[in-house]
């Protein structure tokens, strides 16, 4: 079985469909008690393809218990401390701690191959606009995320070198069913909420409070409570659908050789807000956000996107939705009710 830490998370919960849909078993691990995400079928918990285990991973003991219950032969680990729950120091202690127990655990179990999440914000200072997993990364980081990265990363390599199978998965901005409402990084979570949140309550629906929160998280960011912060239309990140998302990191889990390391996880393409403007207006007519012109203060003169060849290339990894395809899929899944 494949054991995916933050198996019931939003990234976690796309990537065990993406396994089981590749004939995978997959033991959840997840610290908070729950029921398995909506991404998983009833007969697939009955029939023990996808088991949910209680799981801290910052707890070396808690790791190891699930493998005297299963027998786990890959780990994806995507568990993280809560961003901004802690200090930034505990923030980095907890996470520390959990890649070491993940590790430690695979060794134990003879596991295949350990997927490590990082983050596109390990390049943050790197120049050029295409972003290759073999750029030199600056030792600084402009927030605590990316800091933890690039120590993950460092001991992933570490332990490669020590003969466990260790890649890192530096992941883009992932956006879909089971995302936050609103991301403090960039601007589509929050304009496809809204815009479902218009269109459900245009049609007499009853609105959720997931998809209220698209518009009220947005207060503090200059606007007024109730009311949308301000996008930029030039403001561009490389976006990549979460079914996307899931379905990279089980070919990275599963594929039987890899090449390097490091892969990029993303679209391979800097994706502005007017595009994104442009796909809400054509899934739902009408609620086309309106965004200010140019660029924010302190965004990039250039975009910069993800190099996603080695992952092509090794996993035989494409995308199977383009923005317009995904949009409608997203504001769908949040019209029928589906939770976020």
């Amino acid at each position: 079985m494949i054991l995916v830490t933050g198996g019931r998370g939003f990234i976690g919960a796309h990537t065990v469909r993406a396994l089981l849909d590749l004939g995978e078993r997959c033991v959840l691990g997840q610290r908070a008690a729950g029921p398995p995400p909506a991404l998983v079928s009833e007969r697939e918990v009955r029939e023990g393809r996808a088991v949910v285990e209680p799981m801290d991973c910052t707890d070396p003991g808690s790791v190891l218990a699930a493998g005297r219950r299963h027998r786990v032969t890959g780990i994806v680990h995507l568990a993280a401390a809560g961003m901004g729950a802690s200090a930034p120091l505990d923030e980095l202690s907890a996470n520390a701690a959990g890649l070491f127990a993940v590790l430690r655990a695979a060794r134990e179990w003879g596991a295949g191959r350990v997927v490590v999440a990082s983050t596109i914000g390990v390049y943050a200072g790197v120049t050029d606009p295409v972003l290759r997993e073999d750029a030199p990364l600056p030792v600084a980081s402009p927030h605590a995320i990316p800091a933890g990265k690039k120590i993950a990363e460092v001991v992933a390599d570490a332990a490669a070198s020590s003969g466990l199978d260790v890649v890192a998965a530096r992941i883009g901005a992932i956006w879909g069913p089971l995302g936050r409402p609103s991301s403090p990084f960039f601007a589509a979570p929050r304009l496809v909420h809204t815009a479902a949140r218009h269109a459900m309550a245009a049609g007499g629906a009853s609105v959720s409070a997931s998809a209220c929160a698209g518009e009220t998280q947005a207060a503090g960011e200059g606007g007024v409570p109730g009311e949308a912060a301000p996008s930029y239309a030039e403001d561009a990140v490389d976006m990549c659908y979460a079914r996307d998302c899931g379905r990279a990191l089980a070919l990275l889990q599963t594929t039987a050789t890899l090449r390097h390391r490091t892969y990029n996880v993303g679209g391979g393409r800097a994706v502005a807000n007017r595009e994104v403007a442009a796909a809400i207006g054509r899934a739902v007519p009408g609620a086309a956000p309106a965004l200010l012109p140019g660029r924010s203060q302190g965004a990039p003169a250039v975009d910069a996107c993800l190099d996603i060849s080695r992952l092509r290339e090794d996993t035989g990894y494409a995308a199977e939705w383009d923005l317009d395809g995904a949009m409608t899929d997203y504001v769908g899944w949040l019209r029928a009710g589906n939770p976020r």
